[in-house]
């Protein structure tokens, strides 16, 4: 006869998952270290095989881990919703969702959707850098975030990945200058370390042009056509185009979407969730690249 998997250890496992570390999952569990270490050994001895193993950059699932993780989100998303239906316990609270400018407008109809099914869930935006909103989790200020970071460097769960693009006015005048006149949003930009790396090492001028403004700010220095700028290739809007390979501009290495959960509260949960399936149905890279230049 199978025997039972606990609900309490998937629900533990899955938070070290989503914390990328015990001592976060800990803080967010309100349990200690020890404890959620004990927890994910318990899982581990009664499925009889290793969930995770330690490397230089933290926990890192094993193919076990891999193959359970997907199955035990289902699994806790399947006990909520039958708990709650069978007991008329509907999802209540706060949560705060903290996302990059330019992700905002990506995100909307995720957001929208889990207002629309949870009117009695207060929900709180706050736009921020990556960097800023990953401290703002780790200090409880947000309790749920989507971040932008290089995808060889990404910590945490990766839940999408996206092309980092130059994009220009459609004239494609700024490429052409010398020194490359560049737009960024700020100096706290995912971005922006990663782009002047690549031009430095490619050799080639540049100056900046904007910077320490917002998003919109930014992207009106490229429309006037004094500067180009780096995006995401989903989020580039459809009156810019994207400076192909014939640019003569420096590659970009891709960028990974990470989900940074920081509380184990239902609202939490739930939003994590659907963002996790929003972004999962986008795919990475959506919607056909507009080459110019």
């Amino acid at each position: 006869m199978p025997t039972n998997l606990d609900m309490t250890l998937l629900r533990t496992f899955v938070a070290v998952c989503d914390h990328a570390g015990m001592t976060a999952a800990g803080h967010a569990l309100h349990l200690t270290q020890g404890a959620v270490s004990q927890q994910v050994g318990k899982l581990e001895s009664a499925l009889g095989m290793p969930l995770f193993v330690r490397s230089r950059r933290g926990l890192r699932l094993t193919p076990a881990g891999e193959r359970l993780i997907g199955r035990a989100r289902a699994m806790l998303a399947l006990h909520d919703e039958v708990w709650a239906d069978m007991t008329g316990c509907a999802v209540v609270g706060r949560v705060t969702l903290g996302v990059p400018d330019d992700l905002v407008a990506m995100l909307a109809p995720v957001v929208k959707g889990f207002v629309e099914d949870h009117p009695r869930v207060e929900l709180s935006l706050v736009s921020a850098s990556s960097s800023d909103l990953s401290d703002d989790v780790g200090r409880g200020v947000v309790d749920v975030a989507v971040v932008e970071e290089p995808h060889e460097s990404a910590v945490g769960e990766v839940v999408a990945l996206d092309r980092l693009v130059w994009v220009g006015d459609r004239d494609g005048r700024a490429r052409l200058a010398r020194p490359l006149p560049v737009s960024v949003v700020s100096q706290f930009c995912a971005f922006r370390p990663v782009v002047l790396d690549a031009l430095r090492r490619d050799g080639r001028d540049w100056r900046t042009v904007f910077e320490n403004g917002s998003l919109a700010a930014t992207l009106a220095t490229v429309r006037m056509g004094l500067a180009v700028t780096a995006l995401l290739e989903s989020t580039v809007p459809v009156d810019l185009t994207v400076l192909g390979p014939s640019a003569g501009l420096p590659e970009l290495p891709p960028f990974a979407l990470t989900l940074r959960v920081g509380t184990a509260s239902a609202p939490a949960a739930e939003l994590a969730d659907r963002l996790r399936t929003g972004l999962a149905r986008r795919g990475a890279g959506a919607g056909p690249a507009r080459y110019g230049g």
